[in-house]
């Protein structure tokens, strides 16, 4: 309950920052009234359009049971017991190992794995992965992570196109006319870093939980744990490059680095979903 209220404020404040912005940019009620129209529409776009504009940035692939019955077999099941319905079975035609979810709500869900996470991993890993992803949808985390990239997005947008005309437009001549001279300035130099910050923030918050529902859903929380720490290994060597927006819908998206990498990281430190990861597996074989 915490994680969905955070989730919710967080959401809340990245669509007041575009309506806030685009009073800064455009001025007066008009611009508050373009606020809030934008901010309208970048949610009910990302609501409706989510799942195709993810799979369309990494290339996905749909696969059919005779092509990936192992794969299909672990959805099925997890599926099955999570009680949700069976989504969609996707494969990115690349070598490095990494899988999402995505979609608006379980019934319109997909799963994504690419070919290198197939190759690298062993069953029992692949299975919590496909867990924690089922757990994403449960949770309708793929919703709002995708509504979040969406509006951080327009943010930036909004941000580079005041910035361009500034350099070559000269700003507005007319004193009367226009936004606030300090708004703008603000809007150029922090509304991108603070859209980034809170969407990744969106994101640190349901992570943890996943992790948490994927071990309790296979039983095996050192099955996620092991796979996490081999996905991490694998992916500094061989990143899955695409639309920055769309990489915390991954499962890890490590960023070298202490404190930087931790701030602008879009998940938590590997190291500490692991210690989590191995805490629950002590309480589950105490109970």
């Amino acid at each position: 309950m915490n994680n969905q209220i955070k989730t919710v404020a967080l959401l809340a404040v990245l669509s007041g920052l575009l309506i806030a912005i685009s009073y800064w940019i455009i001025g007066g009620a008009g611009g508050l009234i373009i606020g809030i129209g934008l901010a309208a529409v970048t949610n009910l776009f990302s609501w409706y359009q989510s799942d195709k504009i993810a799979l369309s940035v990494y290339r996905a692939q749909p696969v059919t049971e005779a092509q990936a019955p192992g794969l299909y077999y672990m959805v099925r099941k997890l599926s099955d017991r999570a009680h949700i319905p069976m989504p969609r079975v996707y494969i990115v035609p690349s070598q490095t190992a990494n899988a999402f979810a995505t979609g608006r709500d379980p019934e319109h869900a997909a799963v994504a794995v690419t070919e290198g996470i197939l190759n690298i991993l062993p069953d029992d890993e692949l299975e919590a992965v496909i867990a924690h992803e089922l757990t994403h949808i449960t949770n309708r985390d793929t919703l709002t992570q995708a509504v979040a990239a969406t509006i951080a997005g327009a943010i930036s947008f909004l941000a580079q196109i005041v910035s361009y005309s500034l350099w070559f437009g000269g700003g507005s001549r007319d004193g009367n006319r226009g936004g606030n001279p300090l708004g703008i300035l603000l809007t150029v130099l922090l509304a991108p870093i603070a859209a980034t910050i809170i969407q990744l923030a969106i994101s640190r918050t349901r992570e943890f939980s996943a992790d948490a529902g994927a071990a309790r859903l296979t039983g095996n929380p050192r099955a996620l744990a092991k796979a996490l720490q081999r996905l991490e290994a694998t992916a500094k060597q061989l990143p899955l490059n695409a639309n920055p927006s769309f990489e915390p819908l991954l499962i890890i998206n490590p960023i070298s680095g202490e404190f930087l990498g931790n701030l602008f990281s879009s998940h938590p430190a590997t190291a500490a979903r692991v210690e989590e990861l191995l805490k629950l597996e002590q309480q589950l074989s105490i109970t």
